[in-house]
Parts: structure tokens; C-alpha cells; sequence
């Protein structure tokens, strides 16, 4: 039973990663360009639920990061290489530092007066997108960024050559993160989350690794800011704002913060319906925010972490009847 429940999973995902590869062949530029927002989205999520799914973290400033990521790594390529990994990983980085400060304040403190601060020092990010115009071109935008080429040989202007980029990305991103939690150190995070003062009993530095875990939250946020950047070949100071904190939050909760996979059902979700909804009613906003609810509300745990959870039950109900 124990290896069919391993099976199950992993026959699942290798199909889903299968789907996901032959996209670009079916010459669509739209599927192509909706496939990359999922996979960008879905690390964006993950970033932020490192945070609140596996350490308890709230934080109102992720979009920040993200932020960080994609202008610092529009700015590379537009003023000194052409390298498009490069520009990539040193967006990330950037992202992770602009964490490492953040959090070396935030979490100082804790529960709301962590939250409130995450709030305010993204606010102050995103106020230095728009005033700073000499940098990040403000309100006329970061424009003309281009996606620069693969090891010096691949141009990856293309989308098809773009999102086989961004895939493979996003799977190693995944695969770094399901390691990250599933390591002693991971456990430690998740001890924080779950009772922060037996951790701290333990001798354990509790704000040592929050402030960890905020920085390598960052890191992938700004990961994904990059990805976002040359693929729609601008910045806005809006990527940075609180709303689009907002979005990772939203995706999480509907996928399942206490699923690991929660955050990329949660934005396979959030993409098709937004995009769905659109197109139907100038309305979309309020028939959006209805069916948020309604799976918020109706799927405990979000749509993955219910299913996981039912998954689990009959794996366990099944075993009781074998012994």
C-alpha cells in the first residue's frame, strides 16, 4: 500500500510535467503565454508559502521581492549582458537581499507587528520604483527588456525557446524548495510554525531562522520577478504594491497552505479562472471574488489540501482493513 500511495503522486506529476512540455508545440502563442504565468505564478506562491505554510510567517510584502528581482534583472540585460541566466540569478539574488534586510527588522517582531512591517517595507519598495525615474523609469515603466540569449547562442526572444527556459527553471525551482522543507532544516522552520517556544527551549536561534527562511523566501520571489520581467518585457512600480502582495496569498489559500503542491494547484486555478471570467463580464472583479469564496469556503484546507487530506484517509482506511 505504501508504494502504490508513493506511485500515485509521482505517475501524476510525471504526466503533468509531460502536458506541460509539449505546450509550445501546439503553435499557440496564447497556451505558450498562459503556461509561463502558471509556472511563474506557481513560483511565486511557493516563495511566499515558505513563509506561511511552513514557518507561520505572514507577510503583506512579498510583491517587493518579486519586484526587485524583475528590475534588477531588467536593468542587467539591458546595460550589461546579454546572458540570460545571468541576469536571471542575479535578479534572485537580489531579491534574496533586499529579504535579508527586510527581514533582519521584520522579524524582530512578531504575528500582526511582522505582518504590518512586511506591509510597510514593501510600500517603501514600491515608492522607490516610482520615484527613482532615472533608474527604474517610474510610471513610463522599465520598457524594451529583452530576453537575451542562452549561453550565448540561443536567442530566446521566441516564446517556444522562452518557456522550455522558464519551465525548466520552474521544475528546479520546485525541486529545490520540496528539498529545502523536507531537510533537518525544514523541520526546524516547521517546529517554529507549529511551537515556536519548545524550538527556542531547544537551544534553537528561532529568529536566526526566520530570517533565514525570509531571505531564501526572497530569493525565489525575485526568481520569479525575473521570469516576469523579460517575459512581458517591462516593469511596472505597480508589480510592487500591495495588491499584488496579495495575489500569492490568495493563491496559496485557495491551493492549501499546508499542502506542498497547494500553491501550484491554487494558481492553476486562480490564472484560468481570472482569464476565463474576463472575457465573459466587465464585471470580473466581484464574479471573481465570489468563486474565490465559494472554494475558499467550500474546500477546507484549500482544493488541494482537502483532497490530500481525503487521499490520506482512504490510504489509511484501507491499510486498517489489510491488517
Amino acid at each position: 500500500m505504501e508504494k502504490k500511495r508513493l506511485t500515485l503522486p509521482l505517475g501524476i506529476g510525471i504526466l503533468i510535467i509531460i502536458g506541460f512540455s509539449i505546450i509550445p508545440f501546439f503553435q499557440s502563442n496564447f497556451l505558450t503565454y498562459m503556461g509561463m504565468r502558471l509556472f511563474i505564478m506557481a513560483l511565486f506562491a511557493l516563495s511566499f508559502n515558505l513563509l506561511l505554510g511552513y514557518t507561520g510567517l505572514l507577510s503583506f510584502g512579498q510583491a517587493g521581492f518579486y519586484a526587485a528581482g524583475g528590475y534588477a534583472a531588467g536593468l542587467i540585460l539591458l546595460h550589461m549582458t546579454s546572458e540570460l541566466p545571468v541576469a536571471i540569478f542575479c535578479g534572485a539574488v537580489i531579491g534574496g537581499l533586499f529579504a535579508l534586510v527586510v527581514g533582519y527588522f521584520c522579524v524582530k517582531r512578531t504575528r500582526i507587528y511582522f505582518s504590518m512591517l512586511t506591509l510597510a517595507f514593501g510600500m517603501l519598495i514600491y515608492f522607490i520604483c516610482y520615484k527613482w525615474k532615472s533608474l527604474t523609469g517610474g510610471t513610463e515603466s522599465l520598457g524594451g527588456i529583452p530576453r537575451g540569449k542562452l549561453f550565448g547562442v540561443i536567442d530566446m526572444f521566441p516564446l517556444a525557446h522562452y518557456y522550455f527556459f522558464v519551465f525548466v527553471v520552474t521544475l528546479l525551482s520546485i525541486y529545490c524548495i520540496y528539498r529545502i522543507v523536507n531537510s533537518p532544516f525544514g523541520l526546524i522552520i516547521q517546529g517554529i510554525r507549529d511551537n515556536e517556544n519548545r524550538i527556542r527551549f531547544a537551544g534553537i536561534g528561532v529568529k536566526r531562522y526566520q530570517l533565514y527562511i525570509f531571505t531564501i523566501s526572497g530569493f525565489f520571489s525575485g526568481l520569479a520577478g525575473g521570469l516576469y520581467a523579460c517575459l512581458e518585457s517591462t516593469m511596472f512600480p505597480t508589480v510592487a504594491n500591495w495588491q499584488s502582495s496579495a495575489e500569492p496569498i490568495m493563491v496559496t489559500l485557495v491551493g492549501g497552505i499546508k499542502s506542498f503542491y497547494g500553491p501550484l494547484v491554487g494558481s492553476v486555478l486562480f490564472i484560468v479562472i481570472k482569464e476565463i471570467v474576463v472575457r465573459f463580464t466587465e464585471e470580473w472583479l466581484l464574479v471573481f471574488g465570489v468563486i474565490l469564496l465559494v472554494l475558499l469556503i467550500g474546500f477546507r484546507g484549500g482544493v488541494a489540501g482537502f483532497f490530500d487530506e481525503r487521499f490520506r484517509k482512504r490510504v489509511l482506511s484501507a491499510r486498517n482493513l489489510g491488517c
